[in-house]
């Protein structure tokens, strides 16, 4: 609570980086939120996502390149991103000196975009989504009536690539989601405090990178 965690993970992560021929302070980042269930421990500031159908915390997250967690915020699950993309990124705004570049999903669109450019002064890239697949009915109907006019289209053509996408940029936060739920205690959000809920994100990601350095 009284910002240990956060302290080394910062060490651990700037040591890291420049390990990894990087710069210690990174100029660009992603953010993301993940909704979290509560249990029954009771505690504050717990809300229904209603997005998510999950009732209980969000986690915010401000990641570098790299994937390495700059900036955590744990707040209700009823808030929006829109919202909640000001409370992460205000507490992160004086100790990311070099930030300029943040990437956001299609969630953020609107204020939050908006707030971010405007009273930060940060260049926001939002990441869409690929087009849903056409029908393939709908594709042939298509072929046949340009075959009319006389242009040859192959229909399979007409329809984007089925299967999982990798997002550009996005995959990068969703992996460090994923790091975060191999931890037991980040399963779900035990916690009565969301300061407590902050330092166990910086303690999962400080254990990741110890074993990193100890490693090369």
């Amino acid at each position: 609570m009284d910002g240990t965690w956060e302290g080394l993970n910062a060490a651990l992560r700037e040591r890291l980086r420049l390990r990894l021929g990087r710069h210690a302070h990174p100029s660009a980042g992603v953010v993301d939120s993940q909704s979290a269930k509560t249990t029954g421990v009771g505690g504050e500031q717990r809300g229904y996502d209603g997005g998510k159908k999950v009732r209980g915390r969000k986690r915010h997250l401000l990641v570098d390149t790299e994937g390495l967690v700059l900036k955590a915020r744990v707040h209700s699950a009823k808030v929006p991103d829109q919202d909640g993309i000001g409370l992460l990124l205000e507490s992160a705004r004086s100790r990311m000196p070099r930030l300029r570049h943040v990437w956001l999903d299609q969630g953020y669109q609107g204020r939050g975009k908006r707030w971010a450019e405007e009273v930060l002064g940060l260049e926001v890239e939002i990441v869409r989504r690929p087009p849903k697949p056409v029908p393939e009915e709908v594709a042939k109907r298509w072929a046949k009536e340009w075959a009319k006019e006389g242009q040859k289209v192959d229909w399979q053509r007409l329809m984007p690539p089925r299967g999982f996408v990798a997002l550009p940029r996005r995959w990068v936060v969703e992996r460090t989601f994923a790091w975060l739920g191999q931890n037991r205690r980040m399963s779900k959000d035990y916690e009565r405090l969301c300061s407590t809920s902050e330092a166990f994100v910086y303690a999962a990601m400080t254990r990741l990178m110890a074993r990193r350095l100890a490693r090369a």
